[in-house]
């Protein structure tokens, strides 16, 4: 009885291989994605955030507000943080 338990283990974790390694790669990529985009849009929100402030004090209070969430948004704080969190939430699976 234990020796069928050990070859049904070892059977187990041969099937569940290929889904290891793919689940591996496929965060070891998005990491790659969200550090690479997390550079791209620190630079960009930089910009937003001065063109927002601008608009704040020139033009009208309501857009610089709306060029100012927006800025929140896309740096690194807002929609790329919830993404390392998800991906946190994808390597728990591993």
């Amino acid at each position: 009885m234990l020796i069928a338990q050990k070859i049904l283990k070892l059977l187990l974790m041969i099937a569940v291989a290929p889904i290891v390694v793919a689940l591996t790669l496929f965060v070891w990529i998005c990491l790659g994605l969200v550090y690479v985009s997390g550079l791209v849009l620190g630079l960009i929100s930089m910009i937003l955030a001065l063109l927002g402030v601008a608009v704040l004090i020139t033009y009208s209070p309501q857009n610089g507000l709306i060029l100012l969430l927006m800025t929140f948004l896309i740096s690194p704080m807002g929609i790329p943080l919830a993404a390392i969190w998800l991906l946190g939430k994808v390597q728990d699976f591993h």
